[in-house]
């Protein structure tokens, strides 16, 4: 993300709107420390959760400029899930998603990383918040078919199944969301793998029939034409597993539905009476003084 980007989006993010200058000055503060020291720091996240930030770790530090890197589904996640849940973090990066779930809330999680260099932030990050006990960190990719394949590893949270015009790149272990999942019963699942979404859905046929499972968030953004891929198959596939898109207003803790998917991450929904009802009971969580 360029300078210019990045300022756009400190400054339009929701936690920010009221104010701007902290928030300007938490990134120029970010930047300066980054000079002097190398190292990572350790951000308090939530009341309950902490989050090893160092440099040009996109996600993490955009949860250090703004609070929540992705308010909307990130709040989602929190008003939603409940102690006893399992929640399922595909494309996990650092662990993000995974230290709100596991961190703040008690809830089972899988978290799923294929870069091993990646993986061993997850890993330091669920070691910190000391929920090794309820969180499974596995380090491969989710695909239709279990056995390996050649993967990106140089672009931070964009990392990807690799193209033939990808060079440095690795191999990685790819299995089934069916066969790591089992006979458990997933809520939530998070899929965030760079237009691989058709081949990990492809290995996902039985967690999708899991009346257990409410709430998909998925990022389609065009990525998946890089293999060919038609997202608009995905929405379909969603539809008639009974799931409908929304987006979600955390302020309000209202549900907008949406004809489909958004440019970014999209929240994909069933059995929404169930859905609203949790979202509206759940406690406040606070962050950049804000109780949302």
């Amino acid at each position: 993300m360029s300078l210019k980007s990045t300022l756009k989006f400190i400054i339009k993010h929701p936690l920010n709107k009221d104010n701007k200058i902290a928030a300007l000055n938490r990134f120029l503060k970010w930047q300066f420390n980054t000079k002097l020291n190398p190292y990572p720091i350790i951000y308090p996240f939530t009341t309950k959760a902490r989050l090893i930030v160092q440099k040009g770790m996109t996600g993490a530090t955009g949860n250090l400029y703004c609070g929540l890197h992705d308010f909307n589904d990130m709040f989602f996640l929190l008003h939603f899930l409940r102690k006893g849940d399992l929640f399922i973090d595909i494309g996990a990066n650092i662990g993000s998603y995974t230290v709100l779930a596991a961190a703040h809330y008690g809830v089972e999680t899988i978290s799923i990383e294929p870069v091993p260099a990646t993986f061993r932030h997850l890993v330091d990050n669920i070691s910190i918040n000391h929920i090794t006990h309820i969180t499974t960190p596995l380090n491969m990719a989710l695909g239709s078919t279990e056995g390996s394949i050649s993967f990106t590893s140089k672009y931070d949270t964009v990392n990807h199944v690799a193209t033939s015009t990808d060079k440095d790149t690795i191999d990685v272990k790819v299995n089934s969301l069916d066969h790591i999942v089992g006979n458990r019963n997933p809520a939530l699942l998070k899929i965030d793998v760079e237009g691989y979404e058709t081949e990990v859905l492809a290995g996902a046929q039985q967690v999708l029939q899991n009346s257990s499972l409410k709430a998909i968030i998925i990022e389609l953004n065009g990525s998946g034409g890089r293999y060919g891929y038609d997202e608009n198959k995905i929405h379909e596939l969603l539809i008639s597993h009974g799931f409908s898109p929304f987006i979600y207003e955390p302020f309000l803790r209202k549900l907008k539905k949406v004809e489909s998917f958004e440019s970014h991450n999209t929240i994909y929904l069933r059995d929404i009476d169930f859905i609203e009802d949790r979202l509206k009971s759940a406690e406040k969580v606070v962050f950049l003084n804000k109780s949302v």
